[in-house]
């Protein structure tokens, strides 16, 4: 496959490069975005806006951040969702009734976690908030899956740009509704109020029912056939060529932006924003900016093909952290503040739909929800291994100015490194059936 064959063509004009975004798969990948956002907004920000309030220190309220490894443990158990029949829900399909199972579980572990006090426990604080982590980790790998088997080949840029698209909607309008309620009816009406964002990727799994493309990995009758169904999708991964390089690009390209963006909030507290300022220039700016993001990143996804538009994406992202170094040395400032996540989230759109549609297109139809479960995880463990570990600490050490700085430079080795995978073709080599529209992956076809 040709990097042109990745995309839906440069000979589009403006217009062909809007209509896929209405077509029904987007819409679908939308709702599902939708509700994967939620659950990391309520163990995200919106936890760290709540520890600090509580008077919490900054080691501790970084330290939280571990919650968010348990997304990147969520490939020890994808393959479930891959191969076990749910008793009961099963007979509506494999996709649909995991679908249904984990946002049940979603919904009653933000609503333990909603009335947990941190001030009264808070090793009780850290239960809730892994319960929460490992909820929207599994409704993570069976949102990933339906959507990524639902879209067509070429509909995986603008698909995957819609369900950035609707996680960041559902993660902003979650984690502000937590903020607006919790202003006025405390913290654990705040996080109650939220569980709705669970709702639109189970409506969604209801109404579309199983994707057409969703195969089934061969049947499972003994031990040996268990344990090739859980290392099978590992194997079929590692062994195309350079999957080792790509899986580095994997690791990497996100550190300086998972480093810069966990801090955020308590950049904010400390200017002396208000909850009520932070709702509306999230909400506001960002979200108007980030939907102006994916716009472009869809047309450039079209017209620029995968690799170019990848490449311009990382560097985008890369030098919007130091916008945020920019509004810390400026003090509190709503112009400030209003331009820095205005560029970021432009940036992040852009980057939702290039870089997560090559994410997509590298899975093996088979083993869908396991390959991307990897692949999503390994995305962010480094750049939250060191937030959770160093983060804080070295705020404490060097300011925020400087911190931002530093997470500049840390997202440039991940630019470099792609750009060589696309100079020495490993980008349209490592593509899988997902990406084909003949279905096939590379090492299929040479097998």
């Amino acid at each position: 496959m040709t990097d042109d064959d990745m995309h839906t063509g440069t000979d589009r004009g403006w217009i062909a490069g809007v209509r896929p975004y209405v077509e029904r798969e987007p819409l679908a990948a939308f709702a599902l975005g939708v509700s994967s956002g939620f659950p990391y907004a309520m163990i995200g920000a919106t936890l760290t806006t709540r520890l600090a309030q509580d008077g919490i220190d900054k080691k501790t309220v970084t330290a939280f951040t571990l919650g968010f490894l348990v997304y990147n443990l969520k490939p020890l158990w994808a393959w479930m969702v891959d191969g076990v029949r749910l008793p009961l829900l099963g007979g509506m399909g494999q996709r649909v009734s995991w679908l249904l199972l984990a946002g049940v579980l979603v919904i009653a572990a933000v609503l333990n976690l909603a009335f947990v006090d941190p001030r009264a426990s808070l090793s009780a604080t850290v239960v809730a908030a892994l319960l929460v982590g490992f909820a929207g980790a599994t409704y993570d790998i069976v949102i990933d899956a339906y959507r990524i088997e639902t879209l067509k080949p070429y509909q995986l840029g603008v698909g995957s740009g819609m369900t950035q698209y609707g996680w960041r909607i559902g993660s902003v309008l979650a984690g502000s509704l937590a903020l607006v309620v919790a202003a006025r009816s405390g913290w654990a009406a705040g996080y109650a109020a939220c569980v709705v964002f669970a709702l639109p990727a189970m409506l969604t799994g209801l109404l579309l029912g199983e994707p057409e493309r969703h195969r089934e990995p061969s049947a499972r009758r003994g031990v040996g056939e268990l344990v090739a169904s859980i290392v099978g999708p590992f194997v079929e991964f590692f062994r195309r060529e350079g999957a080792l390089v790509v899986l580095l690009f994997i690791l990497i390209h996100k550190i300086g932006d998972t480093l810069g963006q966990i801090v955020l909030r308590l950049l904010l507290n400390d200017l002396g924003f208000s909850n009520d300022e932070i709702a509306l220039y999230d909400v506001g700016v960002g979200f108007w900016a980030y939907l102006i993001g994916i716009f472009i990143g869809g047309v450039m996804y079209a017209r620029m093909g995968l690799k170019r538009s990848v490449l311009l994406s990382l560097v985008l992202m890369a030098v919007s952290n130091a916008s945020f170094a920019l509004l810390a040395a400026s003090g509190h400032s709503n112009a400030g503040l209003a331009g820095a996540i205005g560029f970021e989230n432009i940036a992040s759109g852009i980057g939702g739909v290039t870089v997560i549609a090559y994410f997509a297109a590298l899975c093996d139809l088979r083993f869908t929800a396991a390959q991307y479960a990897l692949i999503s995880a390994g995305s962010s463990v480094v750049g939250r291994l060191l937030t959770a570990t160093t983060a804080g600490a070295l705020v404490e050490r060097f300011g925020y100015v400087d911190f931002y700085w530093l997470t500049t430079i840390a997202a440039l080795p991940g630019v470099a490194l792609f750009w060589w995978m696309g100079r020495t073709g490993l980008v349209d080599r490592s593509i899988g059936s997902a990406g084909r529209d003949d279905g096939v992956s590379v090492g299929d076809a040479v097998s």
